[in-house]
């Protein structure tokens, strides 16, 4: 696989997505609770209809069908003309999409939404102003203006917003936004990079990352109050309070955890013209009982994807080694492959044929860079 900067310049715009914290008032939480429920009602009505669709005719409903039927529904429930008509053709356009990714086999057949779920959301499409911004307001259709935490400058065209509140309670917004990206300066050096769980990455420059391991770091305190909501009577005011405090040490993990990949990977791309890494198969790797939890906290295949849209972006080169190459046995000065390096307890070795000494991720991470296309 080979991401090029000939392939950034044909397609300068691309999608970004920023992300904001939104602060609505009594109203507009009680109209965005509105609107999560008029969007769930409408998503779990046609995926009765195309599950339905299916058993009679072998073929489901495409999103055409089920927004022509979208009037009718309105008109039989009047309480879906009281929220954002865009939010409601959006539901109805992600059952088909998400049956379309199912036959691609990119993920599982879709399932019925339900309110208990502590995530909810609902996206909404630009169309004649209805989302802006103006200084620490945001308007949205229906919600109208709205406080929100002006984090980060917002660039480009907007074209979608998605209101979301989380397991916390927090209420946040990501605005989709067609933006030009402008390729890096080029520089000359090649990277390669192994990933682990000791470390999280060794490149072959030498450089090793620590692994911060942030689930580690909190899973005492997870665990003593996953026991308190245990004890607890399910439903109480209590119970809900335990939950919420969960779902806050979560979300502390998991911004940690996404601000660390974040830096590192722009500081990758920023450095490094053209970066080597080792396909890996995580779904496969975490069915590993003894490593699963620490694959899971390593994040590994969200670093991937960050660092594979980063390169688009901004014209870098990433090249994917096979799963198969065996990069820690082999020596990469001359060649030889030293079978018993297999063994993940052998952290240093000697190459018979060439009597170099070996860090066995450092090897890895030389043999990456070498063999990557």
């Amino acid at each position: 696989m080979l991401v090029s900067a000939q392939e950034v310049s044909s397609k300068p715009l691309v999608h970004q997505a920023y992300k904001y914290r939104i602060y609505p008032n009594t109203e507009q939480k009680q109209l965005i609770r509105r609107m999560f429920g008029c969007c769930r009602f409408v998503f779990n009505y046609f995926l009765e209809a195309w599950n339905q669709r299916y058993v009679e005719t072998g073929k489901g409903l495409s999103y055409h069908a089920c927004a022509t039927q979208l009037p009718g529904l309105k008109a039989q429930y009047d309480w879906l003309k009281e929220v954002d008509s865009i939010a409601l053709q959006s539901a109805a356009r992600h059952v088909a999409d998400s049956f379309d990714r199912f036959f691609k086999k990119q993920n599982q057949a879709p399932r019925f939404k339900s309110r208990k779920h502590p995530i909810q959301s609902y996206t909404t499409k630009f169309t004649n102003g209805n989302i802006a911004m103006e200084g620490s307001r945001l308007k949205l259709p229906k919600v109208g203006w709205i406080r929100f935490a002006n984090s980060r400058k917002l660039e480009g065209r907007i074209l979608s917003a998605t209101v979301r509140k989380n397991a916390s309670g927090k209420f946040f917004v990501s605005l989709v936004c067609e933006v030009q990206k402008n390729p890096l300066p080029q520089v000359d050096t090649h990277i390669g990079i192994d990933l682990g769980l000791k470390e999280y990455a060794v490149c072959s420059n030498g450089e090793h990352i620590a692994n911060p391991r942030f689930y580690r770091q909190y899973e005492k305190k997870l665990a003593l109050w996953q026991r308190r909501m245990a004890r607890r009577t399910p439903g109480g005011s209590n119970w809900k309070k335990a939950r919420q405090h969960i779902a806050r040490i979560h979300e502390r993990i998991a911004n940690k955890r996404n601000d660390f990949l974040h830096k590192l990977t722009t500081r990758l791309i920023r450095e490094n013209q053209t970066i080597s890494i080792e396909h890996l198969r995580v779904a496969n790797m975490i069915q590993n009982p003894k490593l699963s939890k620490s694959i899971a906290d390593a994040s590994w295949g969200e670093w991937v994807r960050q660092l594979t849209y980063k390169a688009k972006w901004y014209g870098r080169n990433l090249r994917i080694a096979d799963t198969f190459e065996p990069t820690s046995q082999r020596c990469h000065v001359c060649g030889t492959i030293h079978p018993e390096v297999k063994n993940l307890s052998v952290r240093e070795w000697t190459c018979t044929p060439c009597g170099t000494i070996h860090d066995r991720d450092e090897n890895a991470a030389h043999n990456i860079e070498q063999v990557a296309v």
